[in-house]
């Protein structure tokens, strides 16, 4: 068991799946190529192939499900060649099951033998699978209904999606013996550190476009008394200096009023009694005006922010020097310019050197991570976007819920 905020979390060593048939959920939705059609990444299958391998080599038959886009965009494809990738990074045919629900492969699934694995088709096939909806309300659904009497055990492996309350994510485990996946126990063995582990100083990065969703973190994380600092960068840096008075300039005060984030300077103002003891802003940005880059002063600023400032660099690197865990989450600046990658990339260089645990998360501050070395022992690469920002803003994830609330006689 796992505990992880206030739930106990089954994992695959608290069930026997030893000859059992046994559904699989994972999360293999992967960058498409809009002309060809093809896979442009493995790396989430062959995550995933570790939970599945440890199956087979257990004599399970496993069942595995997955989605892959959503209908009516370009990466809505079939898992036909998810199977065949899965299949190498196994070491033996995960055969594809052209149907979901259907008679085919309720057949399949009957005649699945110990030490088999099978891939069924994109479950965002079937309607049901793109709504969301009660957890108590999706054992209800056709896909659980049909699949969950033809086998005998639940493995939810697909953290990226926990914070969706899909049938194919909390049904099952209402009417199934079920435990977390290696993928998702490593998510969440990571992020349990957050809440759970004494160690301090706690050190929290944030930075990003995505205000709203931040400044929901920054709010949790005081008020769980979770993090000791909380360094700010990006938008949210700016959004944070203008609640404390700074005047920045004309050319940012506008691009804050494009994206609509003037409301979210008054949100921060009204938070600012409880938060201003815990966060930082940067001492200085990087900016550009007319071409050129400078970096100056928060209450000198000229140009369009693009990244923080080196005396801002200088100060979060120290601050990450004393942390016992650091959490990184949102670029600093716009890394997409190689002229204001350096915010992010000397801050995630600072935590990789420190003795701290680090985790890291979102796709931005991840391609940030490039050729640096990670210890594994020390160093989390969280594959949840949506789920990893739900998680830090303190709210409970759907399918940890539906895990936490399955059968206590999990031993089958």
């Amino acid at each position: 068991m796992i505990k992880v905020l206030d739930m106990n979390v089954p994992t695959l060593d608290d069930i026997n799946v030893s000859g059992k048939k046994v559904i699989v959920r994972v999360d293999i939705n992967s960058p498409v190529d809009k002309k060809t059609k093809k896979l442009l990444d493995y790396s989430r299958i062959q995550a995933h192939s570790v939970t599945i391998r440890e199956l087979i080599d257990k004599k399970a038959g496993v069942v595995i499900i997955s989605h892959q886009g959503r209908p009516g965009d370009d990466d809505f494809i079939s898992l036909e060649e998810h199977a065949k990738v899965m299949s190498k990074y196994v070491g033996q045919e995960i055969e594809f099951v052209d149907d979901v629900i259907g008679p085919y492969s309720r057949e399949r699934i009957r005649n699945l033998k110990p030490g088999e694995a099978i891939m069924l088709q994109n479950l965002r096939l079937i309607s049901e699978e793109t709504v969301e909806g009660p957890i108590e309300a999706q054992k209800d659904t056709f896909i659980v209904k049909t699949l969950a009497p033809l086998v005998d055990v639940y493995v939810n492996d697909a953290f990226a999606t926990a914070h969706r309350s899909q049938p194919s994510l909390v049904g099952f485990p209402l009417v199934l013996p079920s435990a977390a996946g290696r993928v998702m126990e490593k998510e969440i063995s990571a992020l349990s550190k957050i809440f759970n582990e004494p160690d301090r100083p706690k050190v929290f990065v944030l930075g990003g476009g995505k205000v709203p969703d931040s400044l929901k973190i920054v709010e949790n994380l005081v008020k769980k008394r979770a993090a000791d600092k909380i360094l700010t960068g990006g938008l949210l840096a700016e959004v944070l200096a203008l609640a404390q008075g700074y005047q920045l300039s004309k050319e940012n005060l506008k691009v804050i009023e494009d994206k609509g984030l003037l409301s979210q300077v008054q949100r921060a103002k009204e938070l600012m009694p409880l938060i201003k003891d815990y966060v930082e802003i940067p001492v200085d940005f990087r900016t550009e005006e007319d071409g050129k880059v400078n970096d100056y002063p928060i209450n000198d600023v000229h140009g369009v922010i693009k990244d923080i400032g080196e005396r801002t660099i200088m100060k979060y690197s120290q601050e990450i020097q004393e942390a016992k865990v650091v959490v990184l989450r949102g670029p600093m600046g716009v890394i997409e310019d190689e002229r204001f990658k350096q915010g992010s990339a000397k801050i995630l260089k600072a935590a990789l050197e420190s003795k701290a645990f680090v985790i890291v998360g979102g796709g931005h501050m991840i391609s940030v991570l490039g050729g640096m070395k990670t210890d594994p022992k020390k160093v989390h690469i969280s594959t949840g976007g949506g789920a990893l920002l739900l998680f830090l803003a303190g709210d409970k994830l759907p399918a940890l819920v539906a895990l936490s609330r399955t059968s206590t006689e999990v031993k089958v």
